[in-house]
């Protein structure tokens, strides 16, 4: 544990927490991985011990503590082995409750982001389409003003807490001939009529709801408007600085729980007459993914520490999310086959981590798109710039 970002109020939290979470949510994963659903006591929970408010404003209930306890919320969520189940926490409090506090005007922050950090109300970020995928600009999602309303039309999809949640944070097109320029976000009750949602069949992160989104002509209050009409996608887009950092330090913390659990089933295992951890070949792929996983785990706390200071970290972000993904799935199948034939085991926990951890290139941006954003950094000198 690095003492360059972590002081004793942090580690005593981590413990705390650790603590939390191995009495309360543990005992409940493997029901919530078959059924998919995480049921409702649990958010409460978490509301009541003030976990979803750890960077948010007191006024709303919060308690407007630095990155570092956002990292280590992270970081101890992935030591349960539920992708899921993380994911779940993570898009309901850095997700959608980022644009709330960001975008939302005080009439939306009373109503919904006191609730969502005392864990009274769930809540979804809808930017992805299923024409779409990782390109914003290209969604199909309208919303027409129509006197003090507008009607939303359109689909989303990959939707984490997109069956269960209470409302949703929707990005759609105020101005289609506008491209990027003309996209805004609103917020829309779960129970408003035409929105219905479909749960989707998942290879990993089988406790969360992941759902395709349908909006019939839904009507709106004019006042569900969040921020200014159009300023979309510079919204969407310095939010994810943090959303990519928040994937690569979830990468970084379940390489390091693969490592722990590999690194105690190898001291225990024999063959061969001595335990397997002797093995020249087996150490040095150890001492190769203990290496790739340290680097990106200090890089990840130094892109938290140029977050934290109010700075516009998105090449660095979009990096830690690229190659700490990257690093996990390798390290991750590694440890799996430090396990042998137990690794493909069900009861052992690499076969679900392996799965779970596959989203990691994927979700919140793919690896190629993410290279053409660095890219255009550092080769094209492209400037992209937070919004205003």
């Amino acid at each position: 544990m690095s003492n360059l970002y972590f002081t004793e109020e942090h580690n005593l939290f981590r413990e705390s927490l650790r603590e939390f979470l191995k009495k309360e949510v543990v005992p409940h994963i493997d029901k919530w991985e078959s059924t998919g659903h995480i049921e409702r006591f649990i958010w409460k929970k978490f509301g009541d011990m003030g976990y979803f408010g750890l960077a948010y404003p007191e006024q709303y209930g919060g308690l407007d503590l630095d990155l570092f306890y956002t990292v280590i919320f992270l970081e101890e969520l992935q030591r349960i082995n539920s992708g899921g189940f993380a994911a779940a926490m993570w898009a309901h409090a850095y997700l959608a409750m980022t644009h709330l506090n960001k975008e939302g005007d005080n009439a939306i922050k009373e109503k919904y982001l006191v609730d969502s950090i005392a864990g009274d109300q769930i809540g979804c970020l809808c930017i992805t389409e299923p024409f779409g995928g990782s390109d914003v600009a290209g969604m199909r999602t309208t919303a027409v003003k129509k006197d003090d309303t507008y009607v939303i039309n359109g689909s989303k999809t990959f939707i984490t807490n997109g069956v269960y949640s209470d409302y949703l944070i929707v990005a759609a097109k105020t101005s289609p001939e506008l491209g990027n320029k003309g996209i805004s976000i609103f917020i829309i009750d779960r129970d408003t009529l035409g929105v219905s949602a479909t749960k989707l069949d998942k290879l990993g992160w089988r406790a969360s709801d992941t759902a395709e989104i349908a909006f019939d002509n839904v009507v709106i209050p004019a006042s569900n408007l969040m921020g200014e009409e159009n300023q979309g996608f510079p919204y969407i887009m310095q939010h994810f600085a943090l959303e990519r950092l928040i994937m690569g330090v979830n990468a970084h913390a379940r390489a390091e729980y693969a490592l722990e659990y590999a690194k105690q089933y190898m001291s225990e295992r024999t063959a061969f007459g001595r335990t397997i951890d002797k093995f020249q070949a087996l150490r040095h792929s150890y001492a190769d993914c203990e290496t790739q996983m340290e680097i990106c785990k200090q890089f990840n706390y130094y892109v938290t520490k140029r977050l934290d200071m109010g700075e516009y970290v998105v090449k660095e972000a979009t990096m830690s999310k690229l190659q700490s993904t990257k690093m996990a799935d390798d390290v991750i199948y590694q440890c799996l086959q430090f396990l042998g034939g137990y690794g493909f085991m069900e009861e052992y926990p690499l076969a679900r981590m392996s799965r779970d951890s596959r989203l990691g290139p994927i979700g919140g941006g793919t690896s190629e798109i993410l290279k053409e954003i660095i890219a255009k950094m550092v080769i094209d000198n492209k400037d992209y710039k937070p919004a205003t």
